[in-house]
């Protein structure tokens, strides 16, 4: 596989000084009444357990991080930071601390941001990053990404799919042991079989279309495992149905699992029991 120069910078070496002063010196504390979850927030629930420790943590500390708004006439709405609005508004703290963005008229700064991403040879993963950045900053979505840094939808998706790559294959993608199309390939596979198939592409220095017939098979492979393990046991809740008189299901979770015996009432459950022998 042919090298070509690799950053190795990260993000931080994009942004612009000014950009990262520009947040200290605009932090407000704003009425939690004033402020409104974004309407296009792709999660629509939080977990009340995780909720629960983030209000009991800002109870004690504070807002240790200021959160992200941009302003709508006399209202604010979240670009990011809604779990620790809420846990605000659970603890009854009238206040909290925001960056307020300007999304409307991006500054010079901002446009030189966008700039040092067009001009700079970045690897996938920084670039990745740099539109997460964006988008986190901003509010936009990966369609307005694309237009401001002037690529495709398609090719931002992809690149910012890397985003979920296990951190070793990334390092990879980084070093140029492999390219962004192997890690594309292998995006699917739980992060051990990530790190294995890379190490064959190194070692074996495959090719994408290579490693996407392997992991195709790998997946085709364990579907027909999958496929025979559940006729198995088919069968056998058939065999504990007859033997009860009962409805018997077997739910499996990889190599553990349980069997349910269904009962209609006691006298029911006491003829299961019978055939069990545990009444002895």
């Amino acid at each position: 596989m042919a090298k070509r120069r690799a950053l190795g910078r990260g993000l931080s070496a994009l942004i612009p000084d000014e950009l990262e002063n520009e947040d200290g010196q605009r932090i407000e504390e704003i009425d939690t009444n004033l402020i409104c979850p974004n309407p296009n927030q792709p999660r629509r629930t939080f977990e009340q357990d995780k909720l629960d420790e983030l209000t009991e943590s800002i109870k004690k500390h504070g807002v240790i991080q200021p959160i992200i708004v941009r302003k709508n006439k006399d209202f604010y709405i979240i670009i990011a930071g809604e779990r620790r609005w809420r846990a605000c508004k659970n603890a009854s703290i009238k206040k909290i601390p925001c960056i307020v963005r300007d999304i409307e008229s991006k500054n010079a700064s901002e446009i030189a941001l966008i700039e040092n991403i067009q001009r700079e040879d970045l690897n996938p993963i920084d670039e990745a990053n740099a539109y997460e950045f964006i988008m986190e900053r901003y509010g936009v979505t990966q369609e307005e990404v694309s237009n401001i840094v002037g690529k495709s939808r398609v090719y931002v998706t992809n690149i910012m799919r890397l985003s979920s790559l296990d951190e070793y294959v990334k390092n990879k993608i980084i070093s140029n042991e492999i390219s962004a199309g192997h890690g594309r390939a292998l995006i699917s596979l739980p992060s051990d079989k990530q790190i294995e198939m890379a190490d064959k592409i190194i070692k074996e220095n495959l090719s994408v279309r290579d490693i996407e017939k392997l992991v195709r098979n790998s997946k085709e492979r364990k579907k027909r495992k999958t496929t025979e393990k559940d006729k198995y046991l088919t069968y056998v809740e058939e065999l504990l149905t007859e033997k009860f008189s009962s409805k018997v299901s077997i739910k499996r979770n990889k190599n553990k699992g349980k069997i349910e015996i269904e009962y209609t009432n006691t006298d029911d459950l006491n003829r299961i029991l019978d055939l069990l022998k545990l009444d002895e």
